[in-house]
Formats: structure tokens, sequence, C-alpha cells
């Protein structure tokens, strides 16, 4: 009868794996031109990439290649998973004993030879509890049938989420949202007699900072809905239905009419702090989508990283420095939505990403910020 012989190296790395997948959420990320290296990576962790290499290490020169080496791969994942820093944690299983391993920035680097190494001495300080969570008494065929079974229903569970969150979708909260802008267009129309001027908008609930003060609190609400013609209609029509579908397919219909509907009311807020006239339109509440989709792609940004940096953010400078520039645009009204899509969207929490305590940090700092603004305005 045949045995599987494991080498005490690729008990480890199998051991080291399974933990790093099944306990604290890393997943695996392919390398090209690497051999005998696991790379793994968790955006959310302290370390965002788990590195371990097989290969032996026989001289301080390819020791210095190999971190040079690192450092590249780090640079690539930094680009697409658009993060300012990066930490690596590095494992080497096989290091001539003469060579001491040093740590480079962001790069901690340890050398394991054995089991115990990995059970009892090197690695518990700086991942807690590993000792407990690690894949123990099993050996040879049952320890490859344990690690591939928990793998695989770790994946399966992540791509149910992933699936989930991506997969096409009704859509109906946005298109309701566009057909109210249309519905009250024609009622500044007719309303207006087919002058739609500064008093009729004031008349159907224009956003208004002295109205506001005064107690006509619906008006951060019903000027998000009001447009001043049809070009200024279309236009926030188009991006409404551009942006609206995609986040409504991502985040559902309640988290994205609460986004919505909060980045409109902090637009209003802010545009009452800095407009001295009458300020009406839904661009408020669209840059509060936009702020949304930046927190969302930032957190999927495994998934959206160059959409995320060839897309959205630029779309937001762009807009945000045609605001500074041109007249006639109500830009603190596009800020207060941004920021206000943002910290919603870190209230309610995006399926598979947020925690508990990073919702409940985004109601506290939301809280906060309209606190803020509702008590300078009203002072």
């Amino acid at each position: 009868m045949n045995t599987i012989t494991i080498t005490p190296k690729d008990e480890i790395v199998m051991r080291l794996v399974h933990y790093f997948i099944t306990e604290e959420n890393y997943t695996p990320i392919i390398v090209n031109g690497v051999k005998d290296e696991v790379w793994l990576e968790n955006s959310e962790a302290k370390y965002k990439i788990v590195r371990i290499n097989s290969n032996y290490i026989h001289n301080k020169e390819q020791f210095y290649t190999d971190l040079y080496k690192i450092k590249n791969v780090m640079r690539q994942i930094k680009r697409k998973t658009v993060s300012f820093s990066m930490n690596t944690f590095n494992i080497f299983l096989d290091v001539n004993e003469n060579i001491k391993v040093e740590d480079e920035k962001h790069i901690k680097s340890i050398v394991l030879k054995d089991m115990q190494d990995v059970e009892k001495t090197k690695l518990g300080k700086f991942f807690p509890g590993i000792e407990e969570k690690l894949l123990k008494n099993t050996e040879g065929l049952d320890l490859i049938i344990n690690v591939t079974e928990d793998i695989n229903a770790k994946t399966a569970k992540n791509n149910q989420i992933y699936e989930a969150t991506f997969k096409p979708k009704k859509i109906i909260v946005t298109y309701l949202l566009m057909a109210i802008c249309v519905f009250f267009f024609f009622i500044s129309f007719i309303v207006g007699k087919g002058n739609i001027d500064t008093y009729t908008l004031y008349r159907l609930g224009a956003v208004s900072g002295e109205a506001i003060k005064n107690g006509e609190l619906w008006r951060l609400i019903t000027g998000t809905f009001l447009h001043a013609g049809l070009v200024h209609l279309l236009v926030n029509i188009y991006s409404l239905c551009i942006i609206g579908v995609q986040l409504e397919n991502f985040v559902g219909k309640t988290k994205f009419l609460a986004i919505y509907l909060v980045s409109a009311i902090s637009g209003s807020l802010m545009s009452s702090l800095f407009n001295m006239g009458i300020s009406v339109g839904a661009s408020g509440a669209i840059f509060g989508l936009l702020g949304s989709m930046l927190y969302f792609g930032y957190h999927y940004r495994l998934y959206l990283g160059n959409v995320l940096r060839s897309q959205i953010v630029p779309v937001i400078l762009l807009n945000l420095l045609l605001g500074f520039t041109l007249p006639g645009i109500d830009n603190a009204a596009h800020i207060g939505g941004l920021i206000g899509g943002y910290l919603t969207t870190m209230a309610v929490g995006i399926n598979g990403k947020s925690s508990k305590t990073d919702e409940l940090n985004g109601y506290i700092v939301l809280i906060i910020y309209l606190a803020f603004l509702s008590v300078v305005l009203f002072r």
C-alpha cells in the first residue's frame, strides 16, 4: 500500500496557509515568475501581505536579492490595490545559519525551521492565538485532505459573498429617484408657467439657508429634487443613472436609499452654510453616491483597484475642480454630499467587508459630522 510522505517544509507551508486563509481571512494571490513561494493578501490586516518562501537562501547576496524581489511585488500590489502603505510579513523556511535575517522598512522577516518555531516561539507575538488555531493532530494524507476541505469551504463562502454583491439585480430605487426629479421638474414648469425662475423654485422648496434656519427643514430634501432648467435636469439624471445603477446593485436598495437621502441632507446643510442664495439640484446627493463608491471601491480594491484609480477618483477630482473654477456651481453641496455619502456607507456597512465595530464607528462619525453642520447653521 502506497504511503504519502510530506516533507517538514511542506507540512509547515500547509499548516500556515490553512491558518492564514481560514482564521485570518487572507486570500492567495498569483505572482508571476516565482517558484516554491506562497503569497497571501488581506487588505484589512496589519500585514497586508504574507509571503512564505521555501527556497534555500544560501548567502547574503541571495538574501538581498530576495528582499528586492519582495519590494518589487509590493509596489505592483500597492498600485493594483490603491494602497498608500503596505506591510509584508516574510517567512523563510530554509536559510543558511550564517546569514543574519534582517528587517527592512515595511518588511518583517523571520525564519521558521520546524513546527516548534511555528507553534511556540516565532509567530505568537505577531499573530496572537496562532498556537491554538493551527491545524493539529493530522499528518500525511489526512493533513492534505483537511487543509484542502477547509480552504475550499472558506473559498466557497467568500465566493458566495462576492457573487451576492456583484451579481446583477433588479434596479428600483435609482429609477424611482430619477422619476421624482422629472416629476418635480414638470411641476416647476407648470407652476412657473413655462419659466422656472428663482421665485418658483423657492416656492416649491429650494434649499435656502435663511428659510431652513426659520424651521423649513423640508427644504433639505425637496431642494435636491428641483432643477433650474432642462440641461441641469438632464445632466443630473444621466449622472444618477450611471452611478446609481452600479451602487444600488452593489449595496442593495435599502442601503442605497439611505446613502442617497443622507448625502442629499449633508449637501444641503453644507450649501446652507456657504451659499447666500438658494440652491437646487441632485448633484449633492450624486456626489454622495461617488463618495459611497469611493468607500466601496477601496474595500473591494483587489477587484476594483483599476476602476478606483482610473475612473472614480478622477471623476471626483475633475468635478470638484470644475466646481471651483466655473460660476453657478454649488461646490459646497458637492463636498457636503461627498462626505455624507462616504460616512453613511461606512455606517451601513459593506457585505463581507465591514465589521460591527466599523459600522458603529461610522454611525458615530456620521452623527458628529451632521450635528456639527447643524450646530454651525442654527447657532
